[in-house]
């Protein structure tokens, strides 16, 4: 279990995952690495603030509002669907999903507010992301955030256009740490040029538990950064770093080289 220290998240989580890691026969060259997913909210901007604000503004006059140390321990990870799903069963109430369509619409609303105010990028993000698309690796965002969020968040960080696919929470029926999130990144790179994208030559970089999970489960390496979690809760990870200013297209080529021959 991957959530040692968040028990009420794991007791949410049991029911809807298991290890279904993704191994697969496909090779590549040693020097490939053909492409790089990032998530967003926690890895390309600061935005857990906002979210929590966001949030706040919506369970607040329905009495299941909560500090913001509270929401670190208990919401970081989660999708606004499975977010306010989780604020209400560890409520005791019922949520239908008319309510719970209209409590999202609400939350992507404040948000929007919050976001034209300015959301702060991580350091080294820009820069890792040009240095990437400089040597011709596509890139993709694979996020629990709406697309009107990720999108404005891309924008913010002056990225428009650097991104050739985006998952959001919009286009999956199951949100982190299932796998459909990475895997449909996959796949939506894999159509924009002539053959599939190797798993084994791709990588993710992620800040959350669910989100390794995820990115795992559908075959890719992981780099996690410290932005959320401390480096003790995201062993899942192929490689930590305390920020993307240390890591860089050679460290991701060696990080794939040895995953690669590991499999075999």
């Amino acid at each position: 279990m991957f959530y040692s220290a968040k028990s009420g998240k794991q007791a949410f989580y049991d029911h809807i995952y298991m290890e279904t890691f993704v191994s697969t026969a496909k090779s590549c060259p040693e020097e490939d690495l053909q492409a790089v997913i990032f998530d967003c909210d926690g890895v390309l901007v600061d935005t857990e603030p906002l979210h929590y604000q966001a949030f706040q503004k919506v369970l607040g006059p329905l009495g299941l509002g909560h500090d913001y140390a509270r929401y670190l321990d208990r919401f970081v990870g989660f999708d606004d669907r499975d977010a306010f799903l989780y604020a209400f069963k560890e409520a005791g109430r019922e949520l239908c999903a008319a309510s719970l369509a209209k409590l999202i619409e609400e939350k992507s609303a404040a948000l929007g507010q919050l976001i034209k105010r300015g959301a702060p990028g991580f350091p080294g993000v820009v820069s890792l992301v040009e240095s990437l698309r400089e040597r011709g690796v596509v890139m993709a965002v694979a996020s629990g955030a709406l697309r009107c969020e990720v999108e404005a968040f891309v924008s913010s960080l002056g990225l428009d256009g650097v991104f050739s696919a985006i998952v959001a929470a919009n286009d999956v029926k199951k949100s982190k740490p299932d796998p459909e999130t990475y895997r449909l990144a996959v796949e939506r790179l894999s159509r924009l040029g002539p053959n599939p994208l190797d798993p084994l030559c791709c990588l993710a970089i992620e800040d959350t538990p669910a989100g390794i999970h995820s990115a795992k489960s559908a075959g890719l390496a992981v780099v996690a950064v410290t932005n959320s979690f401390p480096a003790t809760e995201l062993t899942g990870a192929n490689k930590v770093v305390g920020s993307l200013l240390e890591l860089n297209f050679q460290a991701m080529v060696e990080l794939l080289k040895a995953r690669r021959k590991e499999k075999r």
